[in-house]
């Protein structure tokens, strides 16, 4: 496995949890999670639209976009949800609990998503290690939620 890209996924979860903290202190200024939610995606539309500008990456087309199949359009929706939703949630849990049953939520979709080659994904057996390490990862929601 590529180290750079371990270290991608790890700083890009790290980033979830400081994002979880952030928004829900924006929550309290804004006055509600959706104006929180909100900010956070005009804030990182600004970024990503810069991004776009200085490394000067062309567009896609309409006739590209309107290729695209009709559930890959649902990513934006998921993600308004994930926002809103950890911004109610890590005040209420605190962020590692929030944080831990985010992962372990996205461990069973993940293994289901891999097992049936589901949205254009690879097939990759939901084996019993596999089984086992949701179970482990569950086990410590748990230990974080007690503890």
């Amino acid at each position: 496995m590529d180290v750079a890209l371990v270290l991608l996924a790890l700083a890009a979860g790290f980033g979830l949890a400081v994002q979880a903290g952030a928004n829900a202190t924006m929550a309290r200024f804004a006055g509600r999670a959706e104006w929180a939610a909100l900010v956070n995606f005009v804030v990182g539309i600004a970024a990503l639209g810069a991004w776009l500008v200085l490394a000067r990456l062309r567009p896609p087309s309409a006739a590209q976009l309107a290729g695209a199949p009709w559930w890959s359009w649902s990513g934006g929706l998921l993600g308004a949800f994930y926002v809103t939703a950890i911004v109610l949630l890590a005040p209420r849990l605190g962020v590692a609990t929030t944080m831990a049953l985010a992962v372990a939520g996205q461990m069973g979709g993940a293994i289901v998503v891999d097992h049936f080659g589901l949205l254009g994904m690879a097939e990759r057996a939901a084996s019993p290690l596999r089984g086992l390490g949701a179970v482990l990862l569950v086990a410590g929601v748990v230990l974080i939620r007690r503890f």
